[in-house]
């Protein structure tokens, strides 16, 4: 992962009262990309340090970056109440207000592309074009074992479930995660609405996903019931190392300057 000294955030006041930090990087003449990361990751850790914001300012691009809630330097509720799809889509548009932005394009990863499937559906015209990684049809956190992840949190008692220890363990990784929120996150999302074909934004859409990743089938598919949807798969990836490709990011870079 490459080093790069991380920018200063700035707090942006969501509806329902939590504080988002925010990321500001290149000419705010120049049009803008809203980066959104990934569960358990964060505005440096998905896009700051991995070259993306390097890259897209390079090409001309004003970047505005989000840590969702429960993630990075934002508030981290425990509440489940307090993650929903509808939340985090608010967030974004939230600020986009902020920022005074009417227009932009998006690039999310993982929970961030999920949440760039509805945010494309609900604010419209402010989002011009999408660039979707790591994004399946259906829930691909259905399987995390809630009680288990509790009680491996609050007893240490073994996490037997592959899925759930790997999220864990993944979350565990990045300093300054938030455990307890982490895991109300996945609870408040369950059973909230999922992409699918029925529901496919109209936004030129360009789904990137890694060759080693088990989702790679799905993404496809979804890619191609999406009326203006393409699709890119990342060499030699799989869902947690995609966004440090160089290919997918060239191959972003383009779909948007396109």
């Amino acid at each position: 992962m490459l080093q790069r000294t991380a920018p200063e955030h700035h707090f942006v006041l969501s509806p329902d009262g939590v504080q988002l930090a925010t990321y500001e990087m290149g000419n705010p003449e120049h049009p803008t990309v809203f980066v959104v990361h990934g569960f358990a990751s964060s505005v440096i850790a998905n896009w700051h340090a991995t070259g993306w914001t390097r890259d897209l300012t390079r090409a001309g691009f004003h970047v505005i970056g989000i840590d969702q809630r429960g993630h990075g330097a934002s508030d981290k509720p425990h509440s489940p109440d307090a993650y929903t799809m509808e939340l985090l889509v608010a967030d974004v548009e939230a600020v986009l207000d902020a920022y005074l932005l009417t227009e932009v394009r998006y690039v999310g990863y993982s929970l961030g592309a999920r949440v760039g499937w509805k945010a494309a559906r609900d604010l419209g015209d402010r989002i011009t074009q999408a660039v979707l990684g790591g994004i399946p049809d259906g829930d691909p956190l259905k399987r995390f074992q809630i009680a288990d992840a509790r009680a491996h949190l609050e007893h240490g008692a073994a996490v037997t479930d592959r899925l759930t220890g790997t999220y864990l363990e993944m979350a565990k990784s990045l300093p300054g995660n938030d455990l307890k929120a982490l895991v109300a996150l996945v609870e408040g999302m369950r059973d909230g609405p999922q992409p699918g074909a029925a529901n496919a934004p109209g936004q030129p859409l360009l789904f990137a996903t890694g060759s080693e990743d088990s989702i790679l089938g799905a993404s496809r598919a979804l890619a191609e019931a999406t009326p203006n949807g393409s699709f890119f798969e990342i060499p030699g990836r799989n869902h947690f190392n995609a966004p440090t490709s160089r290919h997918f990011r060239e191959a972003a870079r383009a779909f948007l300057k396109a």
